[in-house]
């Protein structure tokens, strides 16, 4: 949520940004991926974050996909 909240509030961010920040090593971020993808799952699930490929809102994680925090109406 850190790189999400850095960013102005209708932006977005790469699962793969998310997996470099966590990663050990530069080399492990793909390593990072399953347990990025694992966080993203609950934070849709708790309507926290939305996802979206090419400014198209995705209902799940499927394929390329952005995150972006859900703000408030």
């Amino acid at each position: 949520m850190a790189l999400v909240d850095r960013r102005a509030p209708e932006a977005t961010v790469c699962p793969s940004e998310v997996a470099r920040a966590i990663a050990t090593t530069a080399d492990a971020w793909r390593d990072a991926m399953p347990a990025v993808h694992a966080a993203v799952d609950g934070l849709v699930a708790d309507g926290v974050v939305s996802l979206s490929w090419k400014g198209v809102p995705l209902a799940v994680r499927a394929g390329p996909y952005r995150i972006r925090r859900v703000l408030p109406e």
